[in-house]
This record gives C-alpha cells, structure tokens and sequence, in this order.
C-alpha cells in the first residue's frame, strides 16, 4: 500500500545533486521519481527508488543524510479532473497533503503524496474510488 521514499538533506553547493546521482548510478540504482526544494543554505531531494534501503546505505556510506518515508503512490487517469477528484477525497476525510509529486516512470501515471496520516489517507484514497502502487509495481 505504501512506497519507500528516499529523503536526502543535501547542502546547497555546486555538484552536491551530482555526486548523489553518481552514489546512485554507482549501485545500479533507478530513479522513477524525484522532487528537488532548495533554500539558499540546504536543499531536500525526495526520490523513489528502485532500491531503496540500498540507496540510503549507499548515500549514508559517502556522508550522506538520507532516511526513508512512507507515502502513497496514487494511480491517476490521464483526464481532466483527477488531481481534484484526490485533494477532494482528502481534504473531505480531514487529511492535509504535506506535499506532492509526479511519478516519472512512463507507463505508470501516478502522483506520489505525504499526507497528515498515511493509514487514514491510504483508506480514504481506496475508498474514493483510486488506486494505489506498492513498491514492487513500480
């Protein structure tokens, strides 16, 4: 029900991304989906991974700060109205979305969401009508 999401804390500074890319190209892990955040200090880089536990040793072993999350990888129809049809579903079952984004892997239309309470959200999403991916769909 739940996707493994690889959170790294990375500092701000030229070639910082690339040498986290590189750690995970070293292991012949495959990044489905990612999400960059930066300030002028730090900057947060979400992925979802191939592998993920092996991803978050690989990064901690090259002084990475990296930990994993649970969220929920949402099945979409590609047609107008989906992306409301789920912030409805949540926001009527009292759930606030901490952040979203989109899945990168071509055939798997999907949105990646944090949500106030994962089990609440996973049920509701279910409930409305919506699928979930596990991690070993993608």
């Amino acid at each position: 029900m739940f996707v493994k999401q690889l959170s790294v804390f990375m500092e701000n500074r030229e070639g910082r991304l690339e040498q986290a890319a590189e750690v995970l190209k070293d292991q012949g892990i495959n990044i489905l989906s990612l999400s960059m955040a930066d300030t002028m200090e730090y900057g947060m880089l979400r992925l979802v991974v191939s592998d993920p536990e092996l991803a978050k040793s690989a990064l901690r072993e090259k002084g990475f700060s990296a930990k994993l999350t649970d969220v929920l990888a949402v099945r979409l129809d590609d047609q107008v109205g989906e992306l409301y049809r789920l912030t409805h579903i949540l926001r009527t079952n009292g759930l606030n979305i901490e952040y979203m984004y989109a899945l990168a892997a071509s055939e798997k239309k999907a949105i990646i969401v944090k949500t106030s309470d994962g089990e609440a959200a996973a049920a509701a999403v279910l409930a409305g009508g919506l699928a979930l991916y596990g991690n070993e769909e993608l």
